[in-house]
């Protein structure tokens, strides 16, 4: 049984922050004070505001946004000493470095998703048994197979 009346959908504020890609804290106090619609969404993701735009830009960025920037895990970000939000020139600044870190998540970043992808792949056909040959008694008649027993 459906209501006459529909109610919009609507989110917290963090959960469109996540969605929009953008570090809540850094986004307007009138975002972070309300509820956000689906609609509202699906406009603030179709024509971004200039705040909008600045943030995704510019920063600070979260933690998911800037793993992705420098080709890491979340989890690498973490063992580097990264908790806190980074903006864009801070991000640039890292790559421009190139430290050890860097150059070691990336490549555990690298062997896993070549690891996941080798697990997605069809496993190899098992090759097929041919058939036990039946069982003769001494007497060179084939002898029925007992039925299985269920456990």
């Amino acid at each position: 049984m459906t209501s006459p009346h529909k109610t919009p959908q609507t989110m917290k504020p963090a959960t469109a922050a996540k969605k929009l890609g953008v570090y809540l804290e850094a986004t307007p106090a009138e975002f972070q004070d309300g509820t956000i619609s689906r609609d509202e969404l699906n406009a603030l993701q179709a024509d971004p505001p200039t705040w909008l735009r600045d943030l995704r830009r510019d920063g600070p960025h979260p933690r998911t946004v800037v793993a992705a920037k420098l080709r890491v895990s979340i989890g690498g970000l973490t063992r580097a000493g990264f908790a806190d939000p980074l903006t864009t020139e801070q991000i640039e600044a890292i790559k421009a470095e190139n430290p050890e870190w860097l150059r070691q998540e990336r490549a555990t970043q690298a062997e896993f998703r070549k690891e996941s992808e080798r697990v997605k792949q069809p496993a190899e056909p098992k090759p097929v048994r041919a058939p036990k040959p039946p069982k003769v008694d001494k007497a060179g008649n084939v002898r029925k197979a007992a039925p299985r027993r269920s456990r």
